[in-house]
């Protein structure tokens, strides 16, 4: 074996002192990547808080509207439960009223048709007793004109009687009449002229 010189050492020297400065190189990039990885981690789980606090408010603002819905759903049937049962209670009373004066418009109809059957009876009745008055009448009047016919001719007849006889009368007392007629008249004269009268100026 060769024995060792000053130049081998120093070269040994340098060739080790490479190999550690490697190895503080290697040992400072393996620490400065666990920092890396470190520093990533700590970001991942910061970015993974920052994710749960928004899901978490997220969620609490989802149950909130949830539950706000759910009131207003709530609310809605209450209201609707309402309006159902008062359309229902108007739809009960409007269906008894209109039965109610349906029963009273039959009652009236039936009412109205049996005043309607009385006075067509009524009419027909009083219709046949005009017409009964009618012909009475009729015949009276044929009557009444027959036997005022009959009297005016027995009236003529006896009118023409007495007068006929009354002329005959007439007839025998005129020359009576005549004859006291003249001396009444100029007895008339006689007086007139002794009251010194003219019985032409009269």
């Amino acid at each position: 074996m060769p024995p060792k010189t000053k130049a081998n050492g120093t070269k040994a020297g340098a060739q080790k002192k490479k190999r550690n400065a490697g190895a503080d190189v290697e040992t400072e990039s393996m620490h400065r990547l666990a920092q890396l990885e470190n520093e990533l981690l700590r970001d991942h789980l910061a970015l993974q808080r920052n994710e749960a606090r928004r899901a978490k408010a997220s969620e609490d603002q989802l149950k909130q509207r949830l539950q706000e819905l759910e009131a207003e759903l709530e609310g809605a049937r209450r209201e609707g439960k309402a309006i159902y049962t008062e359309m229902s209670r108007q739809r009960q009373a409007l269906q008894e009223e209109m039965e109610t004066r349906s029963r009273q418009l039959e009652e009236e109809v039936k009412g109205l048709r049996e005043k309607l059957d009385k006075c067509q009876r009524e009419a027909e009745a009083a219709e046949r007793e005009a017409k009964q008055a009618l012909g009475e009448r009729d015949r009276t009047l044929a009557q009444l004109r027959a036997h005022v016919a009959d009297m005016e001719a027995k009236y003529e007849e006896i009118l023409h009687g007495s007068l006929d006889g009354l002329l005959d009368k007439l007839r025998a007392v005129k020359p009576q009449w005549d004859g006291a007629l003249l001396k009444l008249h100029a007895r008339y004269k006689e007086q007139l002229r002794q009251f010194g009268l003219n019985p032409l100026d009269l």
